[in-house]
């Protein structure tokens, strides 16, 4: 198992969608054990193949679910999502606040569904199926994004979006060779 760099905003594996998975052999075996080492090191509740710098439909995800009250832990491949409507309104700073690994050190209000069904295999080939409320809803709906070749800040509106823009530009996001090693890099969430 291998720790990977983290890629940021700017990397074009990040900005298109990623292919599905053909195979389910040892080598997928060791990219969701090396993914999963990757979350652990980064302090992340979730981490997307494409956040690795490899563009395939994998994500695996490590938290807990408070809505019911159990810790999750687990991966999707070539995943299939269906989610309730997004409520409307301005999302609240407080309660719909997010941060991606990708966008490292910033976090920014989005309304997203409040349940979701993800289906989809495990790196056995297995069918897997989740079905979750709330946070939880909210951390399947960012990793199948990075799937879709979508940045959460690419969802942002009004003034969130400005306030991305301006962040972005003072930060120096957006161009392509930029990443992050967790565990040996400062952690950019101050974990």
């Amino acid at each position: 198992m291998a720790i990977h760099p983290i890629v940021v905003c700017g990397e074009p594996v990040l900005h298109a969608p990623a292919a599905p998975v053909e195979s389910f052999d040892a080598q997928l075996g060791e990219l969701v054990s090396d993914m999963r080492e990757t979350l652990a090191a980064s302090n992340g509740v979730g981490l997307a193949a494409p956040q690795i710098g490899v563009g395939r439909r994998i994500f695996v995800f490590d938290a807990d679910d408070d809505e019911a009250g159990v810790h999750r832990s687990g991966v999707f491949v070539n995943p299939i999502l269906v989610a309730t409507r997004v409520p409307e309104g301005r999302p609240d700073p407080d309660d719909d606040s997010e941060g991606c690994l990708s966008v490292p050190g910033l976090d920014f209000p989005l309304k997203r569904a409040h349940r979701v069904t993800v289906n989809g295999r495990d790196e056995a080939g297995e069918p897997v199926s989740l079905t979750v409320e709330g946070w939880f809803a909210r951390i399947m709906q960012h990793e199948f994004d990075h799937l879709q070749g979508t940045l959460y800040v690419d969802r942002l509106e009004g003034k969130w979006a400005k306030r991305w823009k301006k962040a972005k530009a003072e930060l120096g996001y957006g161009e392509p060779g930029e990443s992050w090693l967790p565990g040996t890099d400062p952690d950019p969430f101050g974990h």
